[in-house]
């Protein structure tokens, strides 16, 4: 396994990539869910498969199917949580409570969570992650499945994390908001990194065209022609019929050839 000092120099680092490219289980060696057939990585200091008791210990890992006891309510699952971790009863009950006020849920910490939304489950998990006061979080898919209206909300719970966050998604516009930098995975290998501005670099001054019709020098994916262009042809391009879309990090995946899914 790669040293992953560089990929955590920052806030929040984003790992992007087709099903199977391997995130989830970089994510889980990176926890000790999962042992590594080889290699080893450094987390806060400690070797993940020598120390994995004090990796646990500075870490919280949130998998994208994560669930809540359906009868407990936020405040329960939260100070249960920080019991766990050794926080005192007066400090579990203290924390618990600030964090689910500061992600927005101070109207619903002592309701079941079975009565609750996937957005208000989903942001009850970051409240775990915001009262353990956690060094590094992993943060696997975290708004997986939620309407627009609920990503925003989970969003602005992550950023109010204090430590080092290593997310998983597949909505690249949450990787444009929440990165400092991104990492592209692809069949288990880190194939592009850096700042978003950075991967779109080289897109700079461009458009994406779109199109049904065949186009000099573009791509086929399916039944749609795409081809990048300058800004300043835009107007001739959807006077042809043409769609004409503003870059986005979906487009590192077209240019490589890599589609979201297999």
């Amino acid at each position: 396994m790669n040293d992953i000092s560089e990929i955590m120099s920052k806030r929040v680092t984003t790992l992007i990539g087709r099903n199977g490219a391997g995130k989830t289980t970089l994510l889980r060696m990176l926890s000790t869910q999962l042992l590594p057939t080889s290699g080893t990585a450094i987390i806060n200091g400690h070797d993940i498969i020598k120390e994995p008791e004090k990796v646990r210990k500075t870490i919280v890992s949130i998998p994208q199917e994560a669930s809540p006891i359906g009868i407990l309510t936020p405040y329960e699952q939260v100070r249960m949580y920080l019991i766990g971790r050794k926080f005192s009863n007066s400090d579990a009950s203290r924390a618990a409570k600030e964090s689910l006020e500061t992600v927005g849920l101070e109207e619903s910490m002592h309701k079941p969570a079975d009565t609750l939304s996937g957005g208000m489950k989903r942001k009850m998990f970051v409240s775990i992650a915001l009262a353990s006061n956690a060094d590094l979080v992993f943060l696997d898919e975290p708004t997986t499945g939620l309407d627009p209206l609920s990503r925003l909300e989970v969003w602005s719970a992550i950023k109010k994390l204090s430590g080092n966050i290593l997310l998983t998604t597949h909505y690249m516009e949450e990787a444009e908001k929440l990165s400092d930098q991104v990492f592209l995975q692809d069949r288990g290998k880190i194939i592009e990194k850096g700042s978003v501005n950075q991967l779109l670099d080289r897109f700079s001054g461009k458009i994406r065209v779109e199109s049904q019709e065949p186009l000099d020098g573009a791509l086929q994916l399916g039944g749609m022609y795409i081809m990048y262009d300058q800004i300043e042809t835009a107007e001739t391009h959807i006077k042809n019929g043409a769609n004409v879309k503003k870059i986005t990090l979906d487009d590192l995946f077209i240019m490589r050839g890599v589609d979201l899914e297999y």
